[in-house]
């Protein structure tokens, strides 16, 4: 098995379905119908796009593992995904500042990720990537609404991005297994997209009215398995299903 190409299905799955996750939660809770079936449907793409990563990730396995096992039966350490998609939802304006710094890197990514050495790779990303151009859209037209909007919404858009801002610089901080995948012609080096993706950022926060937040302290762990305190209640949640009927099928 390509220990590397294996990693590195399971850190995009993991992103992908952990964010999805979070989301779900927003399912009835959001502001106003229409946008509680848009982070709703946003949560199913991400489910999609884990689904296909694991799969291959199963297929790279083959020990007989598969997309559930993967997903349901791992232990926290086990995860991949950065440390920004456990954050807790915060109130509306944090949900949607995260999806917009997240969707952002997924574009960048996925545009890349098209021209893998990997076609099932490729194709993963070229199917994804139009769910993805949708997301950045929705979560950029919010931001640029909350952000230029009310004093409250102005605010509560300035104490997301102190939350969350963080976050973000793990995403470009390469893993051990991502620099090996992208020696192999697999993966992206995502250290090369970082300038375009802070070009997009400033271009919407100015549009939005809100300051690029000076360089900070930035955490991370969350790629090779060192997680926040969430973490292990979010699994609690996804896994509760297998972990107390193991085996169930719907």
């Amino acid at each position: 098995m390509n220990s590397s190409l294996f990693d590195y299905n399971i850190h995009l799955a993991d992103n992908a379905l952990i964010l999805a996750q979070r989301n779900a939660e927003w399912c009835a809770h959001g502001p106003i119908l229409e946008q509680d079936i848009a982070i709703t449907n946003i949560s199913l793409d991400l489910i999609g796009q884990a689904r296909n990563f694991y799969q291959y990730a199963a297929s790279l396995k083959a020990d007989g593992s598969d997309e559930d096992t993967l997903a349901y039966l791992r232990d926290v350490r086990e995860y991949k995904n950065c440390l920004l998609v456990e954050q807790p939802n915060g109130d509306w304006g944090q949900t949607i500042l995260r999806q917009f710094f997240f969707s952002s890197y997924q574009f960048l990514l996925y545009e890349q990720l098209q021209q893998s050495k990997d076609e099932q790779l490729a194709a993963i990303a070229a199917k994804a990537l139009k769910e993805v151009t949708y997301h950045v859209r929705w979560s950029s037209e919010w931001v640029i609404r909350l952000g230029d909007g009310t004093k409250e919404s102005h605010d509560r858009m300035l104490k997301a991005i102190n939350e969350i801002w963080t976050y973000t610089g793990e995403l470009f901080i390469t893993a051990g297994y991502e620099e090996a995948a992208v020696k192999e012609g697999y993966a992206v080096d995502m250290t090369s997209l970082k300038n375009k993706w802070e070009e997009r950022i400033k271009e919407i926060f100015t549009e939005a009215t809100l300051p690029f937040p000076a360089t900070t302290f930035q955490q991370s762990g969350g790629k090779t398995g060192t997680h926040s305190e969430h973490m292990g209640f979010i699994l609690a949640d996804l896994q509760f299903m297998q972990r107390a009927y193991p085996g169930c099928e719907w």
